[in-house]
């Protein structure tokens, strides 16, 4: 083997305590902020099945479309702009493209159209960018941000028209997209199926997978030792352990196991039952907070567990991690977030990326 294949991809893990009835828990903005997720997983020890009300959160997450051969410049369409994406909560990714090799695009609720290209595309292009962050001695790709609530970008002004241009006739950029929009009203709706009748696109809904495992070793958390030094293992090896979980590994270490070794941490109890689902899709954000706020409530009635845990997977081609940072590829793509929740409202959150990003907010 390479020496090179041994070594582990740097990465960083930021990890914080707080109460979700704090008046400065930032629980909320966490995952507003984080735009573009593929995958949520629910792990909750001593229980076999969802409960109805749980259920029915998962069962109402957004649907989203596929659309092909989508065109960059008819996000710039007045009509489009004026009624979906103006009104906020549009969520657009370009679908099967890599970051680190194609043009990536995403349009954010926020209204920003971000362009990740390489370098030719934008000597190309002509619009005003700046070097990605994660170039090598010589910048090979750009990033272009347009600001579409900008005053600049009236569609009645030059500026609005220059970028029309650039994205329609000198380099019409296109891509299959993922769209997906949160609350859609009646003009929205309009406009978003206006859009999708003149291209070939699908309707898709998330992917709900539940199962129970039986008789499994599962760490001892406490609520105040958020870094392991006493009653509870480390972020580290929690996460590894989740990992593990989520893969189907076993964590009993048993002589007739030749795939793996891996054991549960330390401290560790054995629980008769435990519930792992996963929702899988373009899973909007706001989908993902009534999500977090229904799993806070399970803890209204008396339960054998004392802690569950929600983990949030972004897409590792995404342009962006969290809000507008640029998220890189390098050697896996990470981005994600994990929430442990206890019965008196305390948190954990530990939020992951690889070494081609910021620092999470």
């Amino acid at each position: 083997m390479y020496p090179e294949l041994a070594k582990c991809p740097r990465s960083l893990l930021v990890c914080e305590k707080s109460n979700f009835e704090h008046e400065k828990s930032r629980h909320d903005t966490h995952v507003s902020k984080h735009y573009f997720n593929h995958k949520v997983s629910v792990v909750i020890p001593e229980c076999g099945a969802l409960s109805s009300r749980l259920a029915s959160v998962i069962n109402n997450f957004s649907k989203y479309f596929l659309v092909k051969n989508l065109p960059v410049y008819e996000f710039l369409d007045k009509d489009f702009l004026k009624n979906v994406v103006w009104n906020g909560a549009l969520y657009a990714l370009s679908y099967k493209t890599s970051i680190d090799q194609d043009n990536t695009i995403a349009l954010l609720p926020s209204s920003q159209l971000i362009l990740s290209v390489d370098k030719d595309t934008y000597e190309q292009l002509g619009l005003e960018g700046k070097p990605s962050q994660y170039n090598h001695r010589q910048p090979m790709r750009y990033v272009v941000t347009i600001d579409l609530t900008d005053k600049s970008m009236d569609p009645e002004g030059k500026r609005y028209q220059r970028v029309l241009s650039c994205l329609k006739e000198r380099v019409p950029l296109k891509s299959d997209f993922l769209l997906g929009r949160h609350n859609s009203g009646a003009d929205g709706d309009k406009a978003l199926q206006s859009l999708l009748s003149r291209y070939q696109w699908k309707e898709h809904r998330p992917v709900v997978s539940s199962h129970t495992l039986k008789d499994l070793p599962c760490p001892s958390l406490h609520a105040l030792d958020l870094r392991g030094d006493q009653r509870s293992c480390d972020p580290h090896s929690f996460l590894e352990w989740l990992g593990a979980v989520s893969a189907g590994v076993s964590c009993d270490n048993t002589a007739a196991s030749f795939l793996s070794t891996y054991v549960c941490p330390e401290p560790q109890t054995l629980v008769s039952q435990a519930l792992h689902c996963t929702v899988s899709g373009l899973l909007l954000p706001e989908d993902i907070y009534s999500l977090l706020q229904e799993l806070r409530r399970y803890f209204d009635e008396p339960k054998f567990t004392s802690w569950l845990s929600l983990t949030v997977h972004g897409f590792m081609d995404s342009p962006v991690s969290w809000g507008d940072a640029e998220h890189g590829f390098h050697k896996g793509g990470e981005n994600f977030y994990n929430f442990v929740l206890f019965k008196n409202q305390d948190y954990w959150l530990h939020m992951g990326t690889g070494s081609h990003d910021r620092c999470p907010p």
